[in-house]
């Protein structure tokens, strides 16, 4: 089987993998033909998120996507490569910082229900793989986008009924936030725990509309044209 990956150029590798997964693959090719292929990887069981890349321009996790005939993998989009598939991502995850993507002070006087714990509990599973991150085309036009990786974060928060302060993240992600998203879904397609970010930023920018924001392609309409709340 012949895989081609992208180094500083695209390298073809000819590996008997039959069956296997894309880590096996390129495990195999790292310990019998070339040592100096660089990746991640980490459990090997879908949960740290660490071997997220591109295959054939879609992003997958290695340890759990079977390799194929003519595969072209290549390094996650929108990072910085450091060396063949390994990328920093510490501009992705800086961007929780700027979205104040982390619980406030909790309101101790409120219980939550069993629904209550259900409303973000999806949300909850993400494991940081970056796939959304990779995948979100708005970054060729706005690479300051807080984007579908922190975005869902926020809503994690935002919709738990003890967050104390609610609407300081709802205003800290009206500016390179919620409405700069095009809604096109490419990074529910890739996310491998299933959560819809999407649907998320909808839900904030219904959470915004709330608060007195509105969408500032709609122009002023009574209100400003920057995302600032219309009362």
């Amino acid at each position: 089987m012949k895989i081609n990956i992208k180094r500083e150029s695209v390298v073809e590798y000819e590996v008997d993998i039959a069956g296997g997964t894309l880590l096996e693959a390129l495990n195999k090719i790292k310990s019998t033909q070339d040592p100096s292929l660089s990746y991640s990887s980490g459990c090997r069981s879908s949960v740290c998120g660490s071997c997220a890349m591109r295959v054939n321009k879609r992003e997958v996790l290695a340890c759990s996507y079977h390799v194929k005939e003519g595969d072209l993998i290549e390094p996650l989009r929108n990072t910085l490569v450091l060396r063949d598939l390994v990328v920093d991502m510490d501009k992705a995850y800086a961007f929780n910082e700027k979205a104040k993507a982390w619980q406030s002070l909790l309101s101790e006087d409120i219980s939550l229900s069993i629904e209550n714990q259900h409303i973000n509990e999806l949300q909850s599973d993400c494991i940081l793989c970056g796939s959304c991150y990779s995948a979100c085309p708005v970054y060729a036009v706005n690479s300051e986008f807080l984007g579908p990786f922190s975005l869902t974060r926020v809503w994690r928060y935002v919709s738990d009924k003890r967050e104390s302060n609610p609407k300081e993240k709802i205003e800290t992600i009206q500016t390179n936030g919620v409405w700069d998203c095009t809604l096109c879904n490419e990074c529910t397609l890739v996310c491998p725990q299933r959560i819809s970010s999407k649907a998320d930023i909808e839900k904030l920018r219904a959470k915004s509309s709330m608060f007195g924001y509105m969408d500032p392609s709609f122009g002023n309409f009574g209100g400003f044209n920057d995302g600032s709340p219309v009362f």
